[in-house]
């Protein structure tokens, strides 16, 4: 955007990007927040003798709807049958 595209902005409308702007990094910092508040409840789960990998698992897998989720299964064993992986 040059200079002359700029100055067509209103000032209401540079308020309104600022405010977007602004709005944008306080939620990517909260982002950055909560991200290390999960990795220290995977280190306390941890330290209780919890499997790590598996925990993550588990959280990925109850973001899948239970029917697409038996679906996937299905398809995966399928797929290690007909590799002779099962």
């Amino acid at each position: 955007m040059d200079d002359a595209a700029a100055t067509h902005l209103t000032e209401t409308t540079k308020e309104k990007l600022r405010q977007t702007v602004g709005k944008i990094e306080r939620l990517e910092e909260e982002k950055k927040e909560v991200a290390e508040q999960i990795k220290e409840v995977y280190a306390e789960a941890k330290a209780f003798g919890f499997d790590v990998k598996a925990l993550r698992q588990v959280i990925r897998l109850r973001k899948v709807d239970k029917a697409d989720r038996e679906e996937q299964e299905m398809m995966l064993e399928l797929y290690l049958l007909a590799t002779g992986d099962a």
